[in-house]
């Protein structure tokens, strides 16, 4: 029964940063959408941020097994695009980390370091799959043009919803769409002509 409660707290908290903005749910605000006391809610968890650790662990362990590039065999422009999918459903998911992102990260250190982990690790699969595409004659880069374009897919991804908002945009999941568009367009220029054809196949779905 307790980690069921545990679950449901983990669960109504996300949704509710989710929807609401993290800064504007408080611990009391959980308790109250669950209808249970907040010292029930104190038994599981000691304050909000610690709340967010645990989402963070479930975010962390989305990511890193997103993060996976073919080992037996070099990558295609479809490797790119379904692990472009899988890491911007979960941004999608947990869409409270990116939109407060700044903020999240100040308030804990040891959330920085992991979030820092994480962008280190993307950075290199995207590093990887982009050398990989060279070796299959897919793409010609030179190291530093993928280094730079690693580190544009990882500006995108982070920023892209505070960027959608910015400009005002109010379809969060739409946009989530358009920015796998966008990083996928950073290719674009690398790209032979049989597989520059092929991306904008595969990205012209995404703008019907």
């Amino acid at each position: 029964m307790a980690r069921r409660t545990r679950q449901r707290i983990l669960d109504a908290a996300l949704v509710m940063f989710n929807e609401r903005g993290e800064p504007n749910v408080t611990t009391n605000h959980i308790a109250d959408e669950l209808e249970i006391s907040p010292g029930n809610l104190y038994y599981h968890f000691r304050n909000k941020d610690d709340i967010i650790e645990q989402l963070f662990a479930g975010y962390e362990e989305r990511m890193d097994a997103a993060l996976t590039a073919p080992q037996d065999r070099l990558p295609e422009l479809e490797d790119i695009w379904l692990q472009l999918h899988l890491v911007f459903e979960c941004i999608w998911d947990y869409r409270f980390l990116y939109r407060d992102l700044i903020d999240i990260l100040s308030r804990n250190r040891r959330l920085r370091l992991r979030f820092a982990r994480i962008l280190k690790r993307a950075s290199d699969n995207a590093t990887a799959v982009m050398r990989g595409l060279v070796r299959a004659g897919v793409m010609r880069a030179s190291a530093a043009e993928i280094e730079a374009t690693a580190t544009n897919i990882l500006v995108i991804a982070t920023f892209w919803l505070n960027y959608a908002g910015a400009r005002g945009e109010r379809d969060e999941h739409e946009a989530i769409r358009q920015g796998i568009v966008q990083v996928m367009m950073l290719l674009a220029p690398f790209l032979r002509d049989a597989e520059r054809l092929h991306l904008n196949t595969l990205t012209q779905a995404y703008r019907d």
